[in-house]
Formats: C-alpha cells, sequence, structure tokens
C-alpha cells in the first residue's frame, strides 16, 4: 500500500502477516490528528472491541508529534528526539488495546490545514478503502484546536469520495479540545465508556510525554467522562459512571448537499434558540 510519506508506518500489534487481512477487519476507526487523540476521543470504539473476535478498532494517527509541548525530562528534547517519543508511545497504545493496526501518517501540522494539499485527503481514502470500518471517530467540526478541524476536514472530503457501499454506518464527531455537553440532549450522540476503566486509565496514562511534560490529559480525561454521566441529566439516576458525547456527522458524509460549517452551525443555532426561550420564560 502506497502512503504519501516515506516514513509513514503501519504497525500490526498481534504481529498478523497479511497486511490486507490485518487492515480488512477493522470495524470501528479513528481518524485523528494526535497521538493520545483516539485513547481520548475514541475509547468508545476501543472498548467495544477490546478482547472480542469479531469487532476489531484500528487507529490514523496524521501528525507527527514533532512540536508538541514539552518541559521535565522531555525538556531538552528536539523535535525530531519527541517525535520518536510520541509515536512510540502510540504503538504501545494499540498493543495495550489490541487494535488491529495502527497508522502514523507523519505528517507536519502546517500541511494539514492547506486545503490545496491533496496527499492527506489520498491517504485518508487509501485507508478508508483498505479497512471498510462501520463506525468512524473523527474530531468533532467545534473542536478549538485548527489541527484537529483540518484532520476532520480533510477526513470527510475522503469520505465523500466513498463509493457508496463503502460508506460507514456511523461517522462521530467527538470531544477533545472543546467537550459537546453545549449540544441539545436530542442531538448529542451518547457513547457510553463506562466498561474497562482500568484500561481506560492506562491507555490515556501512558503518554508520559504529555503528562509529565505538562498536560494531565490522564486526570482531565477521566474527569470529563465522569461529569458527561453525572451531569446529563438532572431528573434521573445514572446510569452509566462514564459518558462521552458525540455529534453525528453521517449525514454531511451521505449528503453532499449539506455543507460541514451548516451542519454544524444549525446546532449552534439550537442551542441559542433554547438559551433564548428559556430566559424570555423565566425572566
Amino acid at each position: 500500500m502506497q502512503l504519501h510519506n516515506s516514513t509513514a508506518t503501519i504497525f500490526v500489534p498481534d504481529g498478523m502477516e497479511d497486511l490486507t487481512e490485518a487492515l480488512s477487519r477493522t470495524t470501528h476507526l479513528a481518524i485523528c490528528a494526535h497521538q493520545d487523540d483516539t485513547e481520548i476521543m475514541a475509547y468508545h470504539g476501543i472498548s467495544q472491541c477490546f478482547g472480542m473476535s469479531e469487532l476489531w478498532m484500528s487507529s490514523v494517527v496524521v501528525t507527527s508529534g514533532a512540536g508538541s509541548a514539552r518541559t521535565g525530562i522531555y525538556g531538552d528534547y528536539t523535535d525530531e528526539e519527541m517525535r520518536e517519543v510520541r509515536m512510540a508511545e502510540q504503538k504501545k497504545a494499540a498493543c495495550l488495546g489490541e487494535y488491529a493496526a495502527q497508522i502514523q501518517l507523519d505528517y507536519p501540522s502546517a500541511r494539514v490545514g492547506d486545503p490545496n494539499d491533496t496527499a492527506l485527503v489520498n491517504d485518508i481514502l487509501t485507508l478508508l478503502q483498505r479497512t471498510t470500518p462501520e463506525y468512524v471517530y473523527l474530531h468533532n467540526p467545534a473542536d478549538k484546536h485548527e489541527t484537529h478541524v483540518g484532520v476532520l476536514v480533510r477526513s470527510i472530503e475522503a469520505l465523500r469520495r466513498l463509493d457508496p457501499e463503502q460508506v460507514p454506518r456511523r461517522v462521530l464527531g467527538c470531544e477533545v479540545w472543546r467537550d459537546l455537553d453545549w449540544l441539545m440532549d436530542e442531538d448529542k450522540e451518547l457513547l457510553p465508556v463506562s466498561a474497562y476503566p482500568n484500561l481506560a486509565a492506562s491507555l490515556v496514562g501512558l503518554f508520559d510525554s504529555q503528562i509529565s511534560g505538562g498536560k494531565r490529559y490522564d486526570l482531565a480525561t477521566a474527569g470529563r467522562r465522569l461529569a458527561n454521566a453525572t451531569y446529563f441529566d438532572p431528573l434521573s439516576i445514572d446510569t452509566e459512571i462514564a459518558l462521552t458525547y458525540a455529534i453525528d456527522l453521517t449525514p454531511v458524509v451521505t449528503d453532499q448537499s449539506i455543507s460541514l460549517a451548516e451542519h454544524t452551525l444549525q446546532h449552534v443555532d439550537r442551542f441559542r434558540a433554547d438559551v433564548e426561550s428559556r430566559l424570555k420564560r423565566l425572566g
């Protein structure tokens, strides 16, 4: 399989030698910007597939990780050294989570946001055609990290180029650098992530370059999931101890007359109208 960057890697944790077979068993696929994004935003898919023989999680990480913040023992690391550390951490996560495959495309972040650079779209399209997943986890379109949104946009472009029989059953935009609590409840895709709490903690916790480097993603991720479960409904008893929210992006893929911006802003408008209506009614 030909990918654009010669430094791109495909890692198969269980050692299956037939790459076509290893990729084609994928049922759940995360396409994300950075190392550890899969473990934060797509744990629903990881937990659904963990220990199952017929369900398999695969992860695509687009960027190299070279430009990440660093301090402590990583403070003097060069960009290349940090790239190697982060890519190695991602492979460890793939082993721990029992992924079908871990693909790292090794793009610099600056290229992700270029709408005229078609290489990334072609790479994502190739991987979608090889994996044919039923469920795809992407960044959400209201995320405040530009690289995340750039990867999302390129991924939607690739998904729209698939043959109809290869289009995934569900495409979900997930939480990382902005949660989705603001969505109307009827618009929230509720993804239970209560299963295997030790696995959930370990997956995020093994990215030591980020945690020791100054960002407690392990605590923040667990806290958000708990908060989502507890604060979802003020009038009922919790049925999950951990929950993530997603926005359904399937219509944007299946109906190309719907723009990603239009789809997202309709949700924003419904939130605004809900706030306005409540204040007027009670004020």
